[in-house]
């Protein structure tokens, strides 16, 4: 429950602080004293968005505080989920600093507004005017059934397979238009791959070629100049070698003489054997270079092959190529290979979709099986707040899977005896709107151990003997829950175990909201004013007491 709420700065609020009691708390207070700004606060911890704009003092952070007393609660799974630590105490902060940024905390752990909306809807539960629109919404009613029947396991674990089933339904999809897109494809790939692969290409082919065909274009020209160069290493008049083997002779003999000769003889000797070495290679190399024309367009056929293939790909080298035919071959294996593919998502989509309509179904027959009960148990109440002839009824269709299961709900009401029961936005007044709003929050008290639960004017549209029973209701819920009702009616006013009083303070140069808890003989004083105005009768203060008595 709620143990003390803190609010600063925050609109008309410099500060505030109430220590709720465990019961059933009041709130009352005229018109405009700040009884929705205080809701507006606590909306921040549920989640809200914040905004500068509501800054007290533009000067100072906004600070909202809630401490709560989690004891008994059994909310220590929530906390885990959230990798946040428990504790009893919990405490709930949400800060809006003075350029707006805001920054929220549970247990002084800085959490992200996904977070702290999941702990905040686990401690507190606040109806407004607002909710009561909700009240003919399909979403709002499943959760009604589900809240009754204790269904957050099955919705849990439906959510969960719903998600997967989506998830492989999705990956089927892709594939199949993967499928279609590759196949579309497959025959200009296919012809690609095979012109690559007949070409059958090495990747240092490319300048052997080319280095090949230099030689055979320009063959007569390379034999005239190797020709010549042999003709004066061997020339039978003047052949070079011949010179120097007289050279090496006649050193030989010098050095017969002069020993210092002896080394210039060698290395001439060397000279001679490496010289008659380049004119046999020279020679040899003459007589491999062929002065064959098939054999250059031969050649010259291959590289303008390889040349278009680079051209067409628009890649400058053969091994790149050689990837591209690469690639090729393992998009058509992928291709030749997607009808397996496709069936194992096939079969991995279907069995996902068997066990989301598994689950649903599950879902869906405990949805059905409270439709009975609810129904009498708001007949019930509904007679007792004053609609004795309503006719109240909860149908319950079949749709496709979607978030919530394969339900489609459908509230149906009538307030006047003879009228066939509609949709509740179709024929519920604001009154009745409000009474069956309470009923449903009445019935759902015992199936949720929620903390605090905050009633905004739930007493809309409804006066006289309907608030009383409307107060003894709101009784009942306290025995088990902390119950914060803001109302404009005396009868509820006076059921309360705990009165406070929301007031404007105009002593000081800027007006601020206030509250306080009153003592016994000023909430008398209070009910009193609600039922005859400022200047009550001793009558109407004699019977604002028995009204607290009453309860009390």
């Amino acid at each position: 429950m709620l143990s003390n709420l803190l609010i600063k700065n925050y609109a008309l609020i410099k500060h505030l602080e109430m220590n709720p009691d465990g019961g059933l708390n009041i709130i009352t207070g005229e018109t405009g004293a700040g009884k929705s700004i205080m809701l507006g606060a606590i909306g921040l911890l549920m989640g809200n968005r914040a905004d500068v704009k509501s800054l007290y003092d533009a000067r100072e952070k906004c600070v909202i505080e809630g401490t709560f007393n989690l004891s008994g609660y059994e909310m220590n799974d929530y906390f885990d989920e959230e990798n946040l630590d428990f504790s009893n105490e919990c405490l709930v902060r949400r800060e809006i600093s003075v350029s707006g940024k805001s920054r929220a905390f549970i247990n002084d752990t800085p959490v992200n507004l996904d977070t702290l909306r999941k702990i905040s809807n686990q401690l507190l539960d606040i109806h407004s005017q607002h909710d009561s629109i909700q009240l003919g919404n399909n979403e709002f009613q499943l959760r009604v059934l589900d809240a009754y029947s204790n269904n957050e396991s099955y919705l849990k674990n439906y959510k969960t397979a719903y998600q997967d089933y989506r998830e492989k339904e999705k990956a089927f999809k892709e594939l199949l238009i993967r499928s279609a897109q590759l196949r579309k494809e497959f025959d200009y790939d296919q012809f690609l791959f095979q012109e690559l692969e007949a070409v059958k290409i090495a990747p240092d082919e490319l300048g052997q070629l080319e280095q090949e065909l230099l030689v055979l274009e320009h063959a007569v020209e390379i034999k005239e100049k190797l020709l010549l160069a042999f003709t004066h290493l061997e020339h039978p008049e003047n052949s070079a070698l011949e010179s120097l083997k007289a050279a090496v002779v006649a050193l030989n003999q010098a050095g017969r003489l002069v020993n210092e000769l002896n080394p210039l003889a060698e290395r001439a000797q060397s000279c001679l054997i490496e010289l008659r070495d380049i004119a046999d290679e020279i020679d040899q190399f003459n007589q491999n270079i062929d002065l064959d024309q098939s054999r250059t367009e031969l050649v010259q056929e291959r590289l303008n092959i390889l040349y278009t293939l680079l051209k067409k790909h628009q890649v400058a080298n053969l091994t790149d190529l050689l990837t591209i035919q690469q690639q090729l071959d393992a998009k058509l294996n992928t291709v030749l290979n997607l009808d397996e593919a496709i069936k194992t998502a096939e079969i991995q989509r279907d069995q996902a979709k068997k066990k989301m309509l598994q689950m649903a179904e599950t879902l869906s027959e405990q949805r059905k099986k409270v439709v009975k009960p609810i129904e009498q148990i708001i007949l019930d109440r509904l007679k007792d707040l004053g609609i004795p002839n309503a006719s109240f009824s909860i149908q319950i269709a079949a749709i496709e899977p979607g978030p919530m299961g394969i339900d489609a709900v459908a509230f149906l009401f009538s307030g006047n005896k003879g009228i066939v029961p509609q949709e509740l936005r179709q024929v519920a007044s604001g009154g009745e709107f409000s009474r069956l709003m309470m009923v449903i929050k009445y019935i759902l008290a015992d199936k949720r151990r929620l903390p605090t639960i905050i009633f905004d004017e739930i007493d809309t549209g409804v006066s006289g003997e309907i608030a009383i029973k409307m107060g003894k209701m709101m009784l009942n819920m306290a025995e088990k829950h902390q119950i914060i009702a803001i109302t404009h009616l005396h009868q509820i006013a006076s059921s309360g175990h705990a009165h406070y009083f929301v007031y404007k303070d105009h002593s000081a140069d800027r007006t601020v909201s206030n509250i306080r808890k009153l003592s016994r003989e000023e909430r008398i004083v209070e009910i009193a004013q609600m039922i005859g105005g400022h200047n009550p009768s001793e009558s109407i203060i004699s019977n604002a007491r028995d009204m607290i008595d009453e309860v009390q």
